[in-house]
């Protein structure tokens, strides 16, 4: 009985160490192209905080996976920890989605009424949001420390759970309208549609497991392997982003480097131009 059950909590410790070894070095290259080659159009400023924080939660994943093997490990502060991660990648990627919609469904509008610095000021926000949303609920609880107030707990709880769901539709909803707008329409799509729908998509199928194990962790971590299979899963978004902004960028039967197949991605959902470039709006 003990046998099989070693060797499939072994596989899946494996999995998720490969999964966020693989998606550490894939979003540390694409924040190092972001951040350093590639021009700073609204768009590439949602991709570039997204990526931050996908490396972020990703690299607390390999961390705190290797924990229990240290001596003195804590026990909940590795998961509240890692959550604030996952849910600024969450306020993230419902911020780039909905901004790719305007983009695509008032592309007049969103050019003419566009603050210059609206990207950066919303990610910034979104940044400074985020800690206390998570960490707030988890401290009554008595996750970073001991003595949780039940009242206040059921409380915070509550709210954050209702805050959650809104942020999964946000992501969800805002694919869901791009997919229904490329079925729609004869119009071409922006470059960066594939990577935003696929995002959602992969949100859908395996970032939910991780956002009930937040919500319903009382009775969930009754389950012996939903919390690893649950942080398994959470990896494969983050970890594939990345690849998904070179699937939308790349030509196909021509070699290129990475910062011009970022480029061409990050188009900021205009449609490509000549020779199959989409110029980021905020450098035109």
């Amino acid at each position: 009985m003990f046998g099989p059950w070693r060797t499939l909590t072994t596989m899946v410790f494996y999995l998720r160490l490969a999964l966020g070894l693989g998606g550490l070095l894939g979003n540390g290259l694409l924040l190092w192209h972001l951040g350093l080659h590639v021009p700073k159009g609204p768009l590439a400023v949602y991709a570039l905080h997204l990526a931050a924080a996908d490396l972020l939660f990703l690299g607390c994943q390999v961390a705190f996976a290797v924990a229990p093997a240290l001596p003195g490990a804590p026990a909940t502060l590795p998961f509240a920890v890692t959550f604030v991660a996952f849910a600024a990648g969450l306020w993230l990627l419902a911020a780039l989605g909905l901004e790719l919609c305007v983009a695509t469904l008032f592309p007049r509008c969103q050019a003419g009424c566009r603050p210059r610095r609206r990207a950066g000021a919303v990610c910034g926000l979104l940044w400074a949001l985020t800690p206390p949303a998570v960490l707030l609920p988890a401290d009554a609880c008595g996750l970073l420390r001991g003595g949780a107030r039940p009242g206040a707990c059921l409380r915070l709880h509550a709210a954050g759970a209702a805050w959650l769901a809104a942020l999964v539709c946000a992501a969800c909803g805002a694919g869901l309208a791009l997919l229904l707008r490329a079925a729609c329409s004869s119009r071409p799509r922006p470059r960066l549609h594939g990577p935003v729908l696929g995002s959602a998509l992969l949100l859908a199928l395996c970032g939910l497991p991780y956002a009930l194990l937040w919500s319903l962790r009382p009775a969930l971590s009754l389950l012996p392997l939903f919390p690893p299979l649950a942080n398994l899963l959470a990896c494969v978004p983050a970890g594939a982003r990345p690849l998904l902004y070179c699937t939308a960028g790349r030509q196909p039967g021509q070699r290129q480097p990475l910062r011009a197949v970022l480029q061409r991605a990050l188009g900021d959902g205009a449609p490509p131009g000549p020779g199959g470039l989409a110029l980021p709006m905020g450098t035109v």
